[in-house]
């Protein structure tokens, strides 16, 4: 770090980075920054040699290489993908430029998309487009329900390939194309725009479900993406990197920062607007990236095409009417799936309190106090003794 310091100050730069080696030669490489920051835009990737010729299935234009060259990914081989940087990164371009592609390049038909969009601002302007599985998830207590949904769907499509002694989607798909009448199944891509806020508000069932859809969707033609702009251990948990191998890094603020996106540092030496680093599952390295831009008001026209060609779109009725999560206030707790788990722990402990529920159950203070709620009107535990906790009754110990 020392020696990047002083090259970056005997060259008058505001960065550095070192590349030591440079992959496929005996070479060490500086990439110094220019003083301007030229825009690659989506189209001109859309239109490059690299994208027209691709083979992928699900083809994202993620920009322009230090060599010039385009580089496009292909979300099935990743098979899923985690977009992280700071504020103003360049992190929310990229995910609208990788959303317009797909609207651009697939038919509803061909591609599905289930939109969890916590901040309500950056993924609803989509609402509307017939890709859509349901309107964008907006409201927090629906998220779990809605990824739930998804792995249900992921199972009913794993019992219909073993059904048929197919492995995945691509087998599927060749062994009923001569087949009437015969189901059509699309890809499922899950985008998430912000993962804090998801885990904020349920740690635990965010993080179950997705790290079993990343474990074992993959097969059945579902893929995620997810994007935070907080990228701390509390967020990006072990799990769930271990489950996600494509990474995306844009500027971070810190160190510590870049090594929880790609488990390297790098990431803090980013100049913002769009320069990323994007680690491949089969690269040992990064990858340096001009991002691919593309204007608010450039989306919206690929939306308003979409519009025009079917201004009704269809959404499944079971897809309409998300259940709840157990964490908002609607819930009941007797129905919580919590609520053994709170029971044999207040049993063992021999009081019962809200905070103790908290720290031993892992969830927020209003499913800790209902479940205390729901005890108390079973008979299990006696009414609030002050500061002390809650005595379990006689008959319930």
């Amino acid at each position: 770090t020392e020696l990047q310091n002083d090259l970056a100050l005997a060259l008058a730069a505001p960065s550095i980075r070192i590349e030591a080696p440079i992959p496929g030669l005996a070479r060490v490489g500086l990439e110094i920054p220019n003083e301007q920051i030229a825009t690659v835009g989506l189209r001109e990737t859309l239109e490059s040699l690299g994208f027209t010729r691709s083979k992928a299935k699900l083809p994202i234009p993620l920009g322009r290489d230090v060599n010039g060259r385009y580089v496009v990914g292909d979300l099935t081989r990743m098979p899923h993908l985690l977009i992280a940087g700071a504020t103003g990164s360049g992190k929310s371009v990229c995910l609208n430029g990788i959303i317009s592609t797909f609207l651009l390049t697939r038919s509803p038909d061909d591609l599905k998309l289930l939109m969890i969009d916590p901040k309500m601002v950056e993924l609803t302007g989509y609402n509307g487009v017939p890709h859509l599985q349901c309107p964008v998830v907006t409201e927090m207590d629906k998220v779990v329900g809605a990824l739930r949904l998804t792995l249900r769907e992921m199972e009913r499509r794993y019992t219909l390939f073993s059904r048929l002694g197919v492995r995945n989607l691509d087998g599927y798909r060749m062994k009923v194309a001569d087949e009437p009448g015969a189901e059509n199944l699309p890809y499922l891509v899950v985008v998430i725009d912000e993962l804090a806020d998801l885990m904020m508000t349920a740690p635990d069932e965010v993080e179950s479900l997705l790290v079993r859809l990343a474990q074992m969707a993959r097969a059945t033609g579902i893929h995620l993406i997810i994007a935070t702009q907080r990228p701390s251990v509390d967020v990006l948990t072990g799990l769930i990197k271990a489950n996600v191998p494509s990474r995306v890094a844009f500027a971070v603020s810190s160190l510590t920062d870049s090594r929880v996106i790609l488990d390297m540092p790098g990431a803090e030496r980013l100049l913002g607007r769009g320069d990323m680093l994007f680690l491949p599952p089969d690269a040992a390295k990064p990858q340096r990236i001009q991002g691919a831009f593309i204007e608010d008001k450039d989306a919206q026209y690929v939306v308003d095409h979409w519009h025009a060609i079917a201004p009704v779109p269809e959404y499944s009725p079971e897809w309409l009417e998300l259940p709840s999560n157990p964490e908002s206030d609607a819930a009941d707790a007797s129905d919580d799936p919590l609520m053994d788990q709170a029971l044999n722990i207040v049993r063992q402990q021999g009081t019962a309190s809200a905070s103790m529920l908290q720290r031993r159950l892992r969830v927020g203070y209003n499913r800790a106090a209902r479940l205390i709620e729901q005890m108390e009107d079973d008979g299990v535990i006696g009414p609030a003794d002050g500061l002390r906790g809650r005595p379990v009754l006689v008959g319930h110990e």
